[in-house]
């Protein structure tokens, strides 16, 4: 299920140049698994009354934020005249979470004009209240991995404390959306994990998995019959398929990154097809501008390898360390190299 939203060929103008390609979420099978999971969790919320936890992990780009946001926008807020009906909530952890900071960003995406005011036991307080009064069901929080990115050792266990004892005050299905370092969060707490189901992978599309992987050339042919301006070879043929794989990781967020920067830049050049010269344009101004030209998918000498070692444009994907949290290197909280699951 996808809409693809651009100016047709012959609106193609200076003014359209800075246009991007507006799309609604892409229903493949992980993201299918995932919304249903989701609701799964929904639904035990609204038939038992009890709370529960589950995280949605993945590499940056395998759209976790776009389901959270889907999500939420399939139940959207309804006004009564004595209150404010919020079934799901969407939240942004803060960058250097406390439970104050965490208790406040909750209370502003609720609407609490009061959000900034209180201490953290006064925030928590009124946002239990709101929680009862807005009939709020499902809490989503995206950025879950800014946890490790807390003040102190000590911020950070009173931050998961408090989300234990959080979960169980308000009954509210939580869950969390972040990198797989997020995993580690939930393990450093044991009373918390408790509370959590098995996380929910987001992969990147893979090579060596033949039904991944023409799957992902099924959403490259449905992508292309919306693009503004036709390719010289087919975007799913296989060998261009592979290319467009190793120039996006497998990740549909990167994908459509690559496709709009190549219209984008066929456009620059007054150009009416995708080429894979523009493609390769697009990976270099769009993707990794500081990339050589050798290791450019489109270049016609590229090894087309995955582009993941350091410094390359996808190493950092492929990496489950809590680089720079200095609380997950106190804590000893380290995952391995290689955390996405990728060929």
């Amino acid at each position: 299920m996808m809409k693809l939203f651009a100016p047709s060929p012959e609106h193609i103008s200076d003014r359209s140049l800075g246009e991007k390609l507006k799309i609604e979420p892409i229903y493949h099978r992980r993201f299918r698994y995932a919304m249903f999971k989701l609701a799964e969790l929904h639904h035990h919320r609204r038939a038992h009354d009890v709370g529960g936890g589950m995280l949605l992990i993945g590499p940056s780009g395998a759209g976790k934020s776009t389901l959270a946001k889907e999500y939420e926008r399939k139940y959207p807020r309804s006004f009564e005249k004595q209150r404010t009906h919020i079934p799901v909530q969407y939240v942004k952890v803060p960058s250097s979470p406390t439970v104050k900071s965490l208790a406040g960003a909750i209370l502003e995406a609720i609407g609490d004009h009061r959000s900034h005011r209180g201490t953290a036991p006064e925030k928590t307080t009124r946002l239990l209240e709101f929680i009862k009064r807005c009939d709020i069901e499902i809490l989503l929080l995206d950025e879950f991995q800014h946890f490790f990115y807390s003040p102190s050792v000590t911020a950070f266990r009173d931050i998961t404390d408090w989300l234990k004892s959080f979960l169980d005050s308000s009954r509210l299905g939580i869950v969390g959306f972040g990198l797989s370092t997020a995993e580690l969060i939930i393990r450093s707490n044991e009373q918390l994990s408790r509370r959590f189901s098995p996380s929910i992978p987001m992969d990147p599309f893979s090579l060596e998995d033949e039904a991944d992987f023409n799957e992902y050339r099924g959403l490259l042919k449905a992508i292309e019959s919306c693009l503004p301006i036709e390719s010289e070879i087919p975007l799913y043929e296989a060998n261009l398929a592979r290319r467009i794989h190793t120039a996006s990781f497998g990740l549909l967020d990167y994908t459509i990154k690559l496709l709009d920067g190549a219209v984008s830049e066929a456009n620059k050049a007054g150009l009416h097809t995708l080429s894979l010269d523009v493609l390769a344009a697009g990976f270099r101004e769009h993707v990794w501008n500081n990339g050589p030209d050798i290791l450019n998918p489109f270049h016609p000498e590229s090894p087309i390898r995955p582009l993941t070692r350091p410094g390359e444009a996808f190493y950092m994907h492929t990496c489950s360390d809590s680089v720079g949290s200095p609380v997950a290197v106190k804590l000893g909280l380290r995952g391995n190299k290689g955390g996405a699951r990728h060929a």
